[in-house]
Parts: C-alpha cells; structure tokens; sequence
C-alpha cells in the first residue's frame, strides 16, 4: 500500500512538473524600452523647473549672470526639447501601439527606430543641463 502511495505520488510531481513549464522572463520590446527612457527623465522635468527658477534670479550682466543665463536657457531647451519629443511620439503612435504592443507597420517601426535615438538624445539634455546648473548653483 506504502509503495502505491508513493508511487503515485512521484508519478504526480512529475506530471505537474512537466506540465509547468518556466516561460523564460521576456526582455522589453523596443517601445517599452522607448518609453521606459521617457518615465526615467519625465519626473526630473520639476527639477529642471525648479533649477530654471533659482538661476533666473541670479541672471544679471556681470560675467557669473551671463553664467547663470547660459545655464538658465540651456535647462529651458532641455524642456522644450522634452516637450516636442512627446508632441512627435504621440503624433506617430497611438495607444495601442504605444501601451499595449500592438504590432507596428513597417513605416512606424522605422518611426520608432528614430524616435529611440531622439529620446536618448533628449534624456542627455535634460541629464545634462541638470547637472550643469546644480554645479553653477554648487547643489
């Protein structure tokens, strides 16, 4: 009786494992990649308004104010920059393509082989007007 019992319990095991089978974790498509850059620098846009403010006040035409101003439109294109990338990526995209992973035509995978390159672009200016203007302000 013993060796029936474990008999089937064995032949369970090994069925249920055989039918679970580990599905390997799937690496981001290239839109979540896309869009996982724009969630990284999006919440530092506050920051960078913050930063436009403090230099804004130092702005003068002494040859540090000149500094500052430099500092001040360089954060300011960084925006803008940000700004028309989203304007251009939802023009291109729609949700669904964009949230959901529906299949892209030719045409807009090309679309978004450009738009990744834009968005690195626009995360190393914002990246980098940021950490610009906190050494300027000694942050």
């Amino acid at each position: 009786m013993r060796t029936l019992f474990y008999l089937s319990a064995i032949t369970i095991v090994l069925f249920l494992s055989c039918k679970q089978e580990k599905k390997a974790p799937e690496s981001p498509t290239q839109m979540e990649k896309v869009m996982a850059i724009h969630d990284e620098v999006m919440p530092k846009m506050g920051k960078l308004g913050k930063l436009v403010g403090e230099l804004k006040a130092k702005v003068d035409t002494t040859e540090m104010g000149q500094k500052y101003e430099v500092a001040m439109k360089d954060l300011q294109e960084a925006n803008t920059a940000m700004m028309d990338w989203m304007k251009g990526f939802g023009d291109r995209f729609d949700s669904d393509e964009i949230l959901n992973g529906k299949e892209l035509t030719e045409e807009k995978q090309q679309w978004l082989d450009e738009e990744e390159e834009k968005v690195k672009v626009v995360k190393e200016k914002i990246n980098g007007s940021i950490e610009r203007a906190e050494k300027l302000l000694n942050k």
